[in-house]
C-alpha cells in the first residue's frame, strides 16, 4: 500500500483524498438517478449513504485494491464526482477505473480532464500494463469518453454483474500500457 495519498492536480482540478466533509457535495451527485442509473447503485437517500460510499473509498485504498479520487474544483473546493481505480491486482498489473460526475458538470470537460490524469497516474505511478473500463451497453457518453482517451472495445460480457434486482451486460474497454505510451 502507498503510504500518503496521491494528490492530482489538473487545469480545473484538485483529485484528492475523500473527507467526510465531502459527504455533503457526493449526496447530491450520487442521490440523482441520472447519474447512478449506470453505476449499479440504487440513488443514494441520506448522507450516510454518502459516508459508506467514503468508507468503500477508503477501504480500497488500505487494501491496495484501488484508489478513488474525489475531483474537487480548484475555484470553489466544491466536490462535483469520483474516478480511481478498483479490483486492482498488483500481480497482474492490472485495474478497472471508473467515474462518476454531477449532472451539472456534464458536457464541460471535466470527465475528460480527471480521466485523462488518472489514466498516466496508473501507467507512471502505478506502473500497470493494463486498465480496464467495464460499462453499460447503453451508456454511450461513458463508451465515448474512454474511446476518446484510447480504450478499445473487447466485446460484451454479458450478464456480468448483479446490480438493483438486475442482471447487467458490461461492455469490456481496455488499454495496454503499449498503447499508452505510443500516443
Amino acid at each position: 500500500m502507498m503510504n500518503e495519498f496521491p494528490v492530482i492536480e489538473t487545469e480545473r482540478l484538485v483529485l484528492r483524498e475523500v473527507t467526510s466533509k465531502d459527504a455533503p457535495d457526493m449526496l447530491v451527485y450520487l442521490s440523482d438517478p441520472d447519474v447512478v442509473k449506470h453505476m449499479g447503485l440504487e440513488p443514494f437517500q441520506s448522507i450516510d449513504d454518502a459516508l459508506d460510499e467514503i468508507k468503500w473509498y477508503k477501504s480500497i485504498y488500505e487494501e491496495d485494491t484501488g484508489v478513488r479520487w474525489v475531483l474537487s474544483l480548484k475555484s470553489t473546493e466544491k466536490v462535483i464526482g469520483s474516478c480511481g481505480f478498483l479490483n486492482r491486482h498488483p500481480k497482474h498489473k492490472r485495474a478497472e477505473i471508473g467515474f462518476e460526475l454531477s449532472k451539472d458538470f456534464w458536457g464541460k470537460g471535466y470527465a475528460s480532464e480527471a480521466l485523462e490524469a488518472v489514466v498516466a497516474y496508473g501507467y507512471h505511478e502505478l506502473e500497470l500494463e493494463r486498465i480496464e473500463a467495464l460499462i453499460e451497453p447503453d451508456n454511450l457518453p461513458s463508451q465515448k469518453l474512454v474511446e476518446k482517451h484510447g480504450f478499445m472495445k473487447e466485446g460484451v460480457l454479458r450478464h456480468y454483474e448483479y446490480t438493483c434486482g438486475k442482471f447487467d451486460d458490461l461492455a469490456m474497454y481496455s488499454m495496454l500500457r503499449g498503447e499508452y505510451f505510443k500516443c
